[in-house]
């Protein structure tokens, strides 16, 4: 304890010699009784004492606080007691130490006495154990005492915290403590104990954490409540901030969704309080931690997709455009909402139909514009200008239709021409064009975002035309960015012009034409370049020379005075190339260009150092090298790479337009196999309608046959009850009526047959057509004439069951006409007298009942082969809706084999094409190697070669295939 002593020694005030015997004496006692109130009343008096003479008390008490807190666990009080001083000498809470001198002095005092603790890795255990003791007067001071030690050795006792077994699970549980006061400085603790740990913070997120912080933030009241809230979100920030896996624990377990009410502010937004304001503001940044540009890509894109889904996105636009709004916190909102739509087309398009509320509502502006409004006002504050533009970047981020809708505002047939609206590109352009040179950068950047990466919109904003004054003939917009560029604005005003011209010239041909038109441009940009100017035009001057680079590296040789080779020349001559590479190396070498691209978000302190945009940055990194290489390659190397680069992309044109056949190709095979498949249903449909039409016809049979025995015992039993018949007239009626409807089902089945025979030579025709060459087909064909087969049996069997079903229809025709003439034969041989009256009327009777049955049976039947007669008609639609669809089937695949023969014809052209392409590939290469080229294009020639090798192998492959 030297060290103890020594500064204990440098105090201006020490403790009185009677103060440290009192002390001395007060250890003992601790140490040396044995009765448990006398040490009780030691450390009690120890506590006393701790806070003001804390050095003394904590060089002789601290190892006697550290015993009683091992041996006297069943004494709650006096383990209070030794929690509390130990806290006091621990802890530099003291109020009485004002200047900075005895507060830092104090701090290190601290620190000492947490590494005495600590250095004896069973206390902090032993702490750990005592939290688990639910009276107040053990665990609020554990707590605080366990928090003291995280401040001043976080990340030893953290280490401690995480090798001990449930040490972590022990701290959680002071979340779920009823009693207030030690919930909340548990939150403390936490806060604490997650600092820069990660694994400590994925522990604390799968013990509940964030259902339990969300519950305690709902129950204060959300925005509105006090400074719990705002501790609760300082340890959610702690937990979620560069943690990606606590960050999709978060978003899977729907804890976005509970953000939603944090945002539900009301109309009256005057009044808010200090607190209110850095609830939100947490609030804002801890959903800037879950959609980081920082974070991986996937996971910001899902919460992003989650914040839309379930109206945060919403609320948070309704702020944005809500009055009455404190100014950081709106700042911070238009922040939030950048980085949740950045990158997300579906939030892009939601942010892009956003309007802010006006009276009447007609008026109606988009949000968009109305942000842009604030971003080229100068008397607006500087950091909102900052968060507009960083919104204005992240909407249009990888979003092409957000960019085609901006530059589209300043074409001449979409402009207002009543100008009761202002446009997004009209204030971009005014701007641009304005005094205030902050106005000029940020809107020189917004309208370089707006052609990033989107040469269509390069070449569209070509066609944009200003009126400079009454009188004059309209300008372009980019020989009017030249002309300001060239009246020695400041030097932020030409920063931002010419990172619009380099951003909008870059892999864009048309524009560099364009701006090489202009004969004034190039002799401007290569004084500028010669000149020697001071450091603060350093900058400008490298700017310049990576514009007149990229004039060189994309020009397409159209313009005949400002060829490559002749502005390579020029450079040479009146720069020098060694000079020219200086000039443009002033670029990354600026003290604020590390600074910009870093991150995404322009903040900066003040205006004066808003000179570099994040995707600029990116511009430049990817284009100093190549312009480099442009400047230092001869013409005759210009021109072998150009021929190697039409030759290459002659190759790729026509393997695109090859691999573009095959798929056309695919996807007619794949719509005949779904036409086949449906061919096949529908026949299995009709199966089975025609066997239940079999079961039918088989009991119509049974019921015909049990008829016709009936009938017979009445003929044997009853010849001379034939004069009833004779009477009534009803039986020979009914039996010619069945006759006429047999006859019409015989010869509906004579059109079914003949139907099936013309199907039959339909599917035969198909089957030989499927024989014919398929160079591409092979295998497709032959499974189609599979399945054509196989429809052929199918129908072959249903043809067969049909003329089966026609042989019964005709046995029952003949059957009903035996019965007929044997109901003749009986009524010519009834005899004339030889009974009475009174028994012939018996017999008539009987007669007549026996009739009267057999009449409503053979109605039955009639209604039987009635529907049967249905059913029939049924199958004969079914059968002509499969002919149809076979002769579509038949149609179709008549066109794919012209389809396929056309293509087998340009694939034979095509190899010849590519034997000759190999050819001169290998020539060019044996020049390259002549000619000392770097292995590396060598490399990128041989791969060319092998991919055009695999594709004539794969060709060869299936005309083998289908051989």
């Amino acid at each position: 304890m030297n060290f103890l002593r020594g500064v204990m020694g440098g105090q201006s005030a020490g403790p009185q010699h009677t103060e440290a015997e009192t002390i001395q004496k007060l250890c003992d006692r601790v140490a040396s009784s044995t009765l448990l109130d006398d040490r009780r009343n030691a450390v009690r008096a120890l506590k006393s004492l701790s806070k003001k003479y804390r050095l003394e008390v904590g060089i002789q008490a601290m190892e006697h606080l550290i015993h009683v807190l091992q041996t006297d666990r069943s004494d709650s009080e006096i383990i209070g007691y030794a929690l509390d001083t130990l806290f006091n000498i621990i802890s530099n809470d003291e109020e009485d130490e004002v200047e900075e001198n005895s507060t830092r002095q104090s701090e290190d005092l601290g620190s000492q006495f947490t590494e005495i603790f600590i250095k004896q890795q069973e206390n902090v255990t032993l702490l750990l154990s005592l939290l688990e003791d639910f009276d107040f007067h053990v665990r609020w001071p554990g707590v605080k005492l366990l928090t003291s030690l995280l401040k001043h050795l976080g990340p030893q006792v953290q280490q401690i915290i995480l090798v001990s077994p449930m040490g972590v699970s022990r701290l959680m549980d002071l979340l779920a403590d009823s009693r207030e006061v030690i919930r909340n400085d548990g939150v403390l603790l936490l806060q604490a104990l997650t600092r820069s740990n990660g694994a400590i913070q994925k522990i604390v997120a799968f013990e509940n954490a964030f259902e339990r912080l969300l519950d305690i933030i709902t129950e204060e009241g959300n925005s509105d409540g006090g400074i719990v809230v705002e501790d609760c979100l300082i340890l959610l920030q702690n937990l979620l901030k560069n943690n990606n896996s606590n960050q999709n624990f978060f978003k899977e377990g729907s804890y976005i969704q509970r953000m939603k009410p944090w945002f539900e502010v009301g109309d009256e937004n005057s009044g808010w309080s200090a607190q209110k304001v850095t609830n939100l503001h947490l609030m804002l940044q801890l959903i800037r931690v879950l959609v980081s540009p920082t974070n991986p890509p996937g996971a910001t894109s899902s919460c992003q997709k989650a914040m839309f889904q379930c109206g945060l996105l919403q609320q948070l636009c309704t702020i944005l455009m809500a009055t009455g709004i404190p100014a950081d916190i709106l700042t911070e909102t238009i922040n939030t909402v950048s980085e949740v739509i950045r990158g997300c087309q579906v939030n892009q398009d939601y942010f892009a139909s956003v309007n802010a509320p006006s009276n009447p509502p007609r008026c109606n502006r988009p949000a968009i514009v109305v942000l842009l409004m604030s971003m080229v006002n100068e008397r607006q504050p500087f950091v909102l200008r900052c968060a507009v533009l960083y919104c204005f970047q992240c909407f249009l981020y990888k979003n092409q239709k957000g960019q085609g809708e901006i530059v589209s505002t300043l074409l001449p047939s979409t402009i207002d021409a009543t100008g009761n609206s202002v446009s997004a590109g009209q204030l971009l352009c005014g701007g641009l064009f304005s005094t205030d040179s902050l106005s000029n950068w940020c809107a020189a950047v917004a309208l370089a975002h707006a052609l990033q990466e989107n040469a269509t919109q390069k070449e569209q904003l070509l066609r944009v035309q200003l009126a400079t004054s009454i009188g004059n003939p309209p300008v372009s917009l980019l020989q009017q960015c030249t002309n300001i560029l060239s009246q020695g604005s400041k030097i932020q005003t030409r920063v931002g012009l010419l990172m619009l011209l380099c951003t909008w010239l870059s892999n864009c041909p048309i524009a560099v034409t364009h701006f090489l038109h202009n004969s004034a441009n190039v002799p401007f940009l290569t004084g500028q370049i010669a000149e020697n100017l001071g450091e603060e035009e350093q900058l400008v001057q490298g700017l310049c020379a990576l514009l007149l680079g990229i004039s060189i590296y994309f020009n397409d040789n159209s313009l005949e005075n400002y060829m490559k080779e002749k502005l390579k020349q020029l450079i040479e001559k009146r720069i020098g190339k060694e000079n020219f590479i200086e000039k443009l190396g002033f670029i990354s070498k600026h003290e604020l260009y590390s600074r910009a691209s870093q991150k995404p978000q322009p903040n900066f302190p003040s205006p004066e150092y808003m000179i570099f945009d994040h995707e600029f940055t990116k511009l430049v990194k990817e284009l100093e090298g190549v312009i480099t290489k442009a400047i230092y390659k001869s013409s005759e190397e210009d021109k072998k790479e150009e021929e190697e680069k039409k030759t290459l992309e002659q190759h790729d044109s026509i393997v695109g337009h090859y691999k573009n056949m095959i798929r056309e190709q695919d996807l007619q095979l794949e719509e005949l196999k779904q036409q086949i498949s449906t061919l096949k249903c529908q026949n299995e449909q009709l199966q089975t309608a025609v066997t239940q039409q079999v079961s039918q016809i088989q009991q119509h049979k049974d019921q015909y046959n049990l008829l016709k025995v009936q009938l017979g015992k009445d003929n044997q039993h009853q010849g001379s009850h034939s004069d009833g018949a004779q009477m009534n007239g009803i039986q020979p009626e009914e039996i010619g009526r069945l006759r006429e409807e047999i006859e019409e089902l015989k010869s509906n089945q004579e059109l079914l047959r003949s139907q099936l025979a013309e199907k039959d030579s339909l599917i035969e025709k198909l089957k030989s057509s499927q024989t014919s060459p398929d160079t591409n087909e092979a295998t497709a064909s032959a499974r189609d004439s599979e399945k054509i087969a196989e429809l052929k049996q199918e129908l072959a069997t249903l043809k067969s069951q049909l003329n089966s079903q026609s042989v019964e229809i005709t046995k029952l025709q003949t059957e009903k006409q035996e019965l007929l003439h044997k109901t003749e034969a009986f009524a010519q041989s009834v005899p004339v007298s030889g009974e009475s009256e009174a028994a012939i009327a018996a017999k008539t009777t009987d007669v007549e009942g026996r009739l009267s049955a057999l009449l409503q049976e053979t109605k039955e039947l009639k209604n039987e082969i009635k529907a049967l007669s249905e059913e029939r008609a049924s199958i004969k639609e079914q059968l002509d809706s499969s002919n149809s669809t076979i002769v579509i089937l038949q149609n179709e695949k008549n066109q794919l084999e012209v389809n396929i023969k056309d293509s087998k014809k340009e694939q034979d052209d095509l190899l010849v094409l590519l034997a000759d392409q190999d050819q001169k590939i290998l020539s060019l290469k044996d020049k390259l190697k002549g000619l000392g080229h770097p292995e590396e294009e060598e490399d990128e020639l041989e791969s060319i070669d092998q991919d055009d090798e695999d594709d004539e192998d794969e060709d060869d492959d299936k005309s083998q295939e289908h051989t």
